[in-house]
């Protein structure tokens, strides 16, 4: 296999002019994302760069304490983003989310790194990184789905849930259907990508090895697991911030503590 072909960063920085492209368009229909557009494409320019850096000089110190402060902190941002797209309260919603995040990552990643890929050491930053990455990259969209399906049907049917409480139904019990109809709208997007890879789609993970030179079957091994594992991720962490947030955000009567206007 050919090794990888380099990129000029001048090349790159005049890639970016297609942005232009979006931003006429957002201008065109007044979609008003001209500045949040903005600033998302220098964060992340900005942050790829540290991550960037991070990689390229950290890999050989490879210290279990540096990557797993680097794990958390990563937690930390990713919950905060869910948190702030959702327009929810953050003081109500922002612990469920990153224990969802905690519970659902951590023991996949542990099964991967001993199990699966064992690197040596099983910390390995050059696995353990992007695999976190990917993992927390695709349970963001997800969490956001489902909190804003959750807190915006128990505005829109209150009278459902009101009724289920009057009834003697716990808050649990009585936000059962929402919970669930949260649940399949923010895993139908994962189960229909699984069902049309291959045929319509080439994921990230697998391109991005076969560019590198990886031999294709190889990268169709890593493909699978990671989709595998972002699913259960993602199912896992969805859950338990439903549950969580449930718990932390309507009273023992029924009472609800925040909606989707009251950041």
């Amino acid at each position: 296999m050919s090794s990888v072909v380099d990129i000029h960063w001048s090349v790159l920085a005049l890639f970016f002019a297609t942005l232009l492209i979006p931003l006429a368009i957002s201008r065109y229909y007044q979609l008003k994302i001209e500045k949040e557009l903005i600033i998302s494409v220098t964060r992340m320019a900005i942050q790829l760069a540290l991550v960037g850096i991070y990689l390229e000089y950290l890999f050989k110190i490879n210290s279990l304490m540096i990557n797993l402060i680097w794990l958390l902190a990563m937690i930390m941002i990713g919950a905060s983003a869910i948190v702030s797209k959702t327009k929810l309260p953050k003081n109500s919603v922002m612990w469920p989310v990153m224990a969802g995040l905690l519970i659902g990552l951590f023991p996949l990643l542990s099964l991967i790194c001993l199990v699966i890929v064992k690197p040596t050491p099983f910390y390995n930053a050059q696995y353990l990184i992007p695999l976190a990455g990917m993992l927390l990259g695709n349970c963001l969209s997800g969490n956001i789905v489902a909190l804003q399906n959750v807190f915006t049907s128990l505005e829109q049917r209150r009278a459902e849930y009101e009724g289920a409480i009057s009834l003697g139904a716990s808050p649990r019990y009585a936000t059962l259907p929402f919970i669930r109809e949260a649940l399949q709208k923010s895993l139908a997007p994962s189960l229909a990508s699984m069902s049309t890879t291959g045929l319509v789609t080439l994921p990230g993970m697998m391109t991005g090895q076969i560019l590198g030179g990886a031999s294709p079957l190889i990268a169709i091994k890593y493909q699978l697991m990671i989709m595998v594992a972002i699913f259960v991720m993602l199912s896992v962490s969805i859950a338990i911030t439903l549950s969580l947030c449930i718990k932390n955000c309507i009273l023992p009567n029924g009472r609800v503590l925040v909606s989707m206007s009251n950041k």
